[in-house]
């Protein structure tokens, strides 16, 4: 679909085509602000709590939820993957 988008925004012009890659590019940035462990957000969240308890959070508890994290976005990934599978084949 990003694709198809991206090809039709190149056929308007360059300066479209930009745009559409910018609004990727920001989309990308906010979601790795996401408080989930596994990406930088989490990490931002982490270091605020150990500000905030005013001592480190265990390396044993940031690796669970790391590991939890993860499990997240894999599960996210394989449903978007599904989804697109679903437009794609059965076109809904």
């Amino acid at each position: 679909m990003i694709l198809e988008v991206a090809g039709k925004q190149a056929k308007e012009g360059a300066k479209n085509l930009i745009y559409f890659i910018a609004i990727i590019s920001i989309n990308l940035a906010v979601i790795n602000l996401l408080p989930i462990p596994i990406l930088d957000g989490g990490h931002i969240m982490f270091h605020l709590v150990e500000i905030i308890i005013r001592r480190k959070i265990s390396q044993r508890f940031i690796d669970i939820a790391q590991k939890a994290g993860m499990g997240v976005l894999l599960a996210i990934m394989v449903l978007a993957f599904f989804n697109d599978l679903m437009r794609i084949f059965y076109g809904r």
